[in-house]
């Protein structure tokens, strides 16, 4: 009984958090995890004893528990913590069962950027937007039930050592990772530079076969700008971190200079970061004090991001390549573009991550959780959140595409600048 009161009391102290959770706009590149700038400290209590209605992924109302007080909500789990205690045949680790009882309320809730992280997985998360880590130099997917190339970045070892987009890490270090997140498998593949790991892909229908790399120090920039034939600049926006508004701002003036006839920003496979850095962004192609986006709360309150600063490129003709990788921030700048008509967006359906969560760590050192509090809305309230953005101008770029290092995304930018269809202005709202 006295181990039950420690515990209960712990979970209690658990349950009462310091609110310092910023803004996630999700993605990453292999070992490179994004996170937030903080808001200013608040408190969560312990639940109601008829906790109110939350707001799921699509923003509807979800149905709760009613009329039971927390002491009745709550008994269940007791019974279960000292049935275990009393009856199980192995030693039990107190702390893993109160991080497993954490992991699985907050997957209860069904929305998948709702989560516990252990002290581990925190610490990785925490990693800041600043363009450089350790490992093999690759954006990777980790969406889907296994850890999958997007791409290799440039001169990196990832791409030294033959990966491909679309290839699949089955084992890591000659271990199965098939069952395991790929969140987390991520985080085996990180290391010291210099060290080796061994990676065994699963390409097509090919038979599994082992690649070794060596790990290095991976800097990479947010931003690359180059003017193609034709007098067009395009600007390729990696993330949304800590440099990406120096780094544009510099590549624009640079081009912007060359007097380009068009301007295509590539924000394929741009699985986001920093929201202030993404109203920078759109700042840099709108005109000052133009709603970005909105942030929509549990209560139905909005709160309005503007333009705020002048922009360098906010007359010039313009398309977005998208993809289904373009996620988060990314989608916050294409759907406001697509929303005033400043831009055409050209690929495929983006991704559709558009909530926003707060990160909040636990007490006594034990990992976070992150807690979907708002929804973004375009400046039209159209809902990113699950749906993404469909082009203005659908194109698929294919496997055979891909192997072939063919672009037809960007060859119809191209096209549509050149024809006169791309916007060189905002239209009206």
């Amino acid at each position: 009984m006295e181990n039950k009161k420690v515990w209960r009391y712990l979970l209690g102290v658990i349950l009462v958090l310091a609110l310092t959770g910023g803004m996630f706009a999700g993605g990453f590149a292999l070992g490179y995890l994004f996170k937030g700038a903080r808001t200013p400290a608040a408190t969560i209590s312990m639940p109601p004893a008829a906790p109110p209605a939350t707001a799921g992924e699509d923003g509807d109302a979800q149905p709760t528990q009613s009329a039971q007080t927390t002491e009745e909500l709550w008994a269940p789990f007791w019974q279960a913590w000292e049935l275990l205690h009393e009856y199980y045949v192995r030693p039990l680790d107190d702390s893993a069962l109160v991080q497993g009882a954490i992991r699985g309320m907050y997957e209860a809730t069904g929305d998948k950027h709702t989560s516990y992280m252990d002290p581990d997985e925190y610490q990785q998360a925490n990693m800041a937007l600043q363009g450089e880590y350790e490992g093999i130099g690759a954006w990777v997917d980790t969406s889907g039930d296994l850890l999958t190339i997007i791409t290799p970045m440039k001169d990196s070892p990832a791409e030294k050592a033959g990966l491909k987009p679309g290839d699949k890490v089955i084992a890591v270090d000659g271990e199965d990772v098939t069952d395991i997140n790929p969140e987390l498998v991520v985080r085996r593949v990180l290391g010291p530079a210099g060290s080796k790991v061994t990676l065994t892909i699963q390409r097509d229908d090919q038979e599994p076969f082992d690649v070794t790399i060596t790990r290095a120090k991976i800097t990479i920039p947010s931003v690359e700008g180059k003017m193609l034939d034709n007098d067009i600049a395009y600007v390729q926006l990696y993330t949304f971190g800590d440099n990406t508004m120096d780094e544009l701002e510099a590549t624009l003036e640079d081009l912007m200079a060359q007097h380009p006839k068009g301007l295509i920003l590539d924000l394929r496979n741009n699985g986001g970061g920093y929201l202030n850095t993404a109203v920078g962004v759109a700042s840099e192609f709108l005109p000052k004090g133009q709603v970005v986006l909105y942030e929509e709360y549990k209560d139905g309150s909005r709160k309005a991001y503007k333009t705020h600063r002048g922009a360098l490129a906010d007359e010039i003709p313009m398309v977005i390549l998208v993809n289904e990788g373009t996620a988060s921030a990314s989608e916050i700048v294409a759907g406001a573009m697509q929303d005033y008509k400043r831009a055409l967006l050209v690929g495929t359906t983006t991704y559709g991550k558009g909530s926003v969560q707060n990160w909040i760590p636990l007490d006594n050192g034990q990992g976070a959780v992150r807690i979907t509090v708002a929804l973004w809305l375009t400046p039209k309230g159209r809902q990113i959140s699950g749906k993404g953005l469909q082009p203005d101008v659908e194109v698929e770029m294919t496997k055979e595409d891909v192997e072939a290092e063919r672009d037809p995304q960007l060859d119809k930018a191209v096209e549509l600048i050149l024809q006169g269809k791309a916007p060189a202005s905002m239209q009206e709202h």
